[in-house]
């Protein structure tokens, strides 16, 4: 089942998204209740609103799904050919620096126990079609495309079993990132939680409903293929990053884990986004977002 977040005619509403149309549920305010009301549940709406007439997509403007999730943790190196890539960047001076750190991180950390784990701020969720803005700090802003899983029940100290009936469902995102500020300092975080800074959407699949080794993250900038690669080649299973995450805090229905990036990343190359850019992802299962670049706009 697909449910998103939208609004039509003025108002913000929940809906069942089927074929090319959304249709809304009645009495829904969130999509967190029904992600954690399970499997069961979703099948009993799809049933009862797959017949209706509904709206357009067309004619809606999809929100973010989550607009607030208590927690928006994301995994960093969970990709081979993402981290060959850092490594065997051109050598400009920007990434030689970069490749030195990486270089003392591998020295100090030969084979780490735990997995590369950083929140983005909540602030950064933007919609699927909203802008990114580029910031007044900085013109060193990337993207990285990725599927992000929801959780949908209370957990904590879970083993891999239990974190894998924990995730509900999936949406994608893009853990867009200002690099000098991801770089110049060892928490990663002010690099990830700029405003605008993590789109998602259009919409959550419930777990039943996504085929995982099918799925495939690609990213286009301006209609060019930038990012293509597997879900199920990550290092880490979803599974095991629920596992691990949910030894350190408790987990919570609503909290957004992007799962990591494949290589093709601008920044290797210097290929940073500019006001203009659009910024596509799709993660095949899910959908896709797209969002436009532009200056941050002066504060009022």
């Amino acid at each position: 089942m697909r449910i998103c977040r939208y609004t039509s005619s003025g108002r913000e509403a929940i809906g069942v998204v089927i074929d090319d149309r959304v249709v809304h549920i009645d009495g829904a305010t969130a999509i967190v209740p029904i992600l954690e009301a399970g499997p069961e549940r979703w099948r009993v709406l799809q049933q009862q609103y797959e017949d209706r007439e509904g709206t357009p997509l067309a004619d809606v403007e999809l929100l973010a799904p989550i607009p607030r999730p208590p927690k928006f943790l994301a995994i960093g190196f969970n990709s081979k050919d993402h981290v060959d890539e850092a490594l065997n960047a051109p050598a400009t001076p920007e990434m030689m620096e970069l490749r030195c750190s990486y270089e003392h991180l591998q020295k100090a950390f030969p084979a780490p126990r735990f997995p590369a784990v950083f929140n983005k701020q909540t602030n950064s969720v933007a919609g699927p079609r909203g802008p990114i803005w580029i910031p007044r700090d900085s013109e060193k802003v990337d993207y990285e495309g990725e599927a992000a899983l929801v959780i949908g029940r209370r957990i904590r100290r879970a083993d891999e079993g239990e974190a894998a009936a924990a995730i509900a469902g999936w949406t994608v995102t893009n853990d867009v990132t200002v690099r000098d500020w991801q770089w110049n300092t060892p928490q990663t975080w002010l690099g990830k939680s700029f405003d605008t800074h993590g789109p998602t959407g259009p919409w959550i699949v419930t777990v039943d409903d996504f085929d995982l080794e099918e799925a495939v993250i690609r990213t286009w900038v301006n209609d060019e293929l930038r990012q293509d690669g597997r879900l199920a080649e990550q290092t880490l299973s979803p599974a095991q990053i629920v596992a691990a995450v949910s030894q350190v805090c408790t987990l919570e229905p609503g909290d957004l884990i992007a799962t990591g990036t494949p290589a093709g990343i601008g920044a290797p190359f210097g290929r940073y986004l500019v006001p203009g850019d659009r910024v596509r992802v799709s993660v095949s299962g899910i959908g896709e977002i797209e969002n436009t670049v532009i200056a941050e706009p002066k504060q009022t």
